[in-house]
């Protein structure tokens, strides 16, 4: 946290030396100090520098618990009330020398981490460049923020099949070809050992590729919702890949774990092979998102190959845009999800059905969401449970 500190104060002392300096140069123009949707800015007059820095608060009440339930003794142990801060972020991001060239870096306050560090070179918008360490663009879920979320949180899914975040070196960009030839693409190559990680178990990388079809040639932004009521309709249909092998079976923010069936690994004791295909849709305060996934786990010590399989589905509305009487600012949402831990056994499934009202007093940067959810598990061999979850959360950004 002291180097946080001090890596802040250095980037703001440099800004004020840039600042000071023009104020000397009676040719220049007045440095600029503004509030944005990034948070703070402050930038030279020739903008070839720019700096920003937000904070997120999010607090949260739960009941019964607040994590999602994994095993069938969670149902069990999951009975408790409480209220918690569950995230306390502080994001720093600008560019520096030339607008296309960005840094970002993102911290945790509530657990100590540092989430994001990384540079961009953005130049042209066919082809671009990111190295460091940053939130995979595998899955639309996981990817979007926490902060811009249409739930309260991501479904069951995102525990088994999020790659998360990852340090190496990825290409990507826009080919518009007009019209409906409109393409979004990542291709990365990465150390596959997660958040925080500094070596590698073995002589293998993670290999990650994502193709997304803006189909009415417009992408749909990496956000919950159509907050911005949508005067044309936007649809994306996307095919991401993630192949890698090492000790881990998953990944989180705290970086590489393990699946339940998976013992510790050994250095490049797991082979993990994984797709998705997914779809979303925005218009006239109307959301789709839709994810489906398969992954492949091959112990390389005992020959064993597991299937892994889910999807979601989720929509939401501004019910406002078609029944004056409801207010302008809330929004209903609504989300089918399931899980299967071993596609060979029909009869093991996690279910969640989950409803939530959204009320946005500034948008994503200010809004209070309260959700209800029902978890169902079954299988073959143990009777099925079931539970209801009830939360609310107020989150702010400034």
């Amino acid at each position: 946290m002291n180097k946080l500190l001090c890596l802040f104060l250095f980037l703001f002392s440099v800004s004020q030396r840039a600042i000071s300096q023009e104020k000397q140069d009676t040719t220049a123009k007045e440095s600029k100090i503004r509030h944005t949707s990034k948070g703070f800015e402050f930038s030279t007059s020739d903008n070839k520098f720019l700096l920003q820095f937000a904070s997120r608060l999010q607090f949260r009440f739960a009941t019964p618990g607040d994590q999602n339930p994994v095993t069938f003794d969670d149902f069990a142990e999951y009975n408790t009330k409480l209220f918690k801060i569950n995230r306390a972020r502080l994001k720093i991001g600008g560019h520096a020398y030339e607008p296309w060239i960005k840094y970002y870096f993102e911290y945790e306050f509530a657990q100590s981490n540092l989430l994001d560090f990384r540079v961009m070179i953005e130049k042209w918008p066919w082809m671009k460049f990111k190295f460091g360490q940053w939130k995979t663009e595998f899955t639309r879920e996981r990817f979007i923020s926490s902060g811009d979320q249409q739930m309260v949180d991501r479904s069951i899914i995102n525990r088994p099949f999020t790659v998360d975040r990852q340090q190496g070196v990825t290409v990507y960009g826009n080919l518009a070809g007009g019209g409906i030839a409109n393409f979004d693409y990542w291709v990365a190559v990465l150390t596959g050992t997660g958040r925080g990680s500094t070596d590698n178990d073995d002589d293998k990388l993670m290999y990650f590729g994502r193709l997304q079809w803006n189909i009415l040639g417009r992408p749909v932004p990496f956000e919950g919702g159509d907050m911005d009521i949508s005067e044309k309709p936007a649809a994306i249909l996307a095919l991401s890949g993630v192949t890698n092998t090492s000790p881990y079976t998953r990944f989180s923010q705290d970086g590489g774990g393990y699946l339940e069936g998976f013992e510790d690994g050994l250095p490049g004791q797991y082979t993990v092979n994984q797709f998705q295909v997914e779809t979303a849709f925005n218009y006239s305060g109307f959301s789709w998102a839709s994810e489906i996934h398969r992954k492949y786990i091959l112990d390389n010590t005992t020959g064993v190959r597991t299937e892994l399989g889910g999807f979601y589905l989720q929509a939401g509305y501004f019910v406002h845009q078609a029944w004056n009487y409801w207010p302008k600012k809330l929004e209903v949402a609504t989300r089918y999800a399931q899980y299967r831990p071993d596609v060979s056994i029909s009869e093991n499934r996690q279910r969640e059905i989950a409803l939530a009202f959204n009320y946005f007093f500034y948008g994503h940067k200010n809004k209070l969401t309260a959700e209800l959810t029902r978890f169902i598990f079954q299988d073959h061999s143990i009777p099925q449970k079931d539970e209801t979850r009830i939360r609310v959360q107020y989150d702010i950004s400034f």
